[in-house]
């Protein structure tokens, strides 16, 4: 392959200028009831909020908060053991590639098999992906929006 000079970009558009562009606009998340009133005001879309067809099994709980890093990483070490142990699949959300090698580190130590979904290892993403929600998977994953 012969050697071009680099890509210029010509034009650019916001996504809000981008969507406008369409007669009809339409998508499906779960998230989006949360944010109705930006979708409203930003892209003139209503939301609509769709029941389930089962009943919610979750239990949402409380928020905890710990006094300092350490504290936290030990709860969170403990509770992944206890998961891990009773073949509960966990899928663990961090906010860096950092981040989620220290954790990957952490479980290192302690015995437990895991992945990292970061973008280190795209390559390996369909496979990681592919092995969430199985008995005793652990799952590390960087948010990479």
């Amino acid at each position: 392959m012969k050697i071009q000079r680099e890509s210029r970009t010509m034009a650019t558009i916001t996504y809000q200028n981008f969507f406008k562009q369409y007669h009809k606009l339409c998508g499906m998340t779960g998230t989006a009831v949360t944010e109705g009133e930006e979708f409203e005001k930003i892209y003139e879309l209503s939301v609509l909020e769709l029941p389930t067809n089962r009943p919610t099994i979750r239990t949402d709980r409380n928020d905890k908060v710990y006094f300092n890093q350490s504290a936290k990483r030990k709860f969170v070490k403990e509770y992944i053991r206890f998961a891990h142990d009773i073949g509960q699949p966990i899928l663990i959300g961090t906010s860096s590639i950092a981040t989620s090698e220290q954790v990957s580190r952490m479980l290192e130590k302690d015995s437990i098999v895991h992945y990292v979904l970061n973008a280190k290892f795209h390559e390996q993403e369909a496979h990681i992906v592919s092995q969430s929600g199985k008995y005793k998977s652990v799952v590390v994953a960087t948010n990479m929006a």
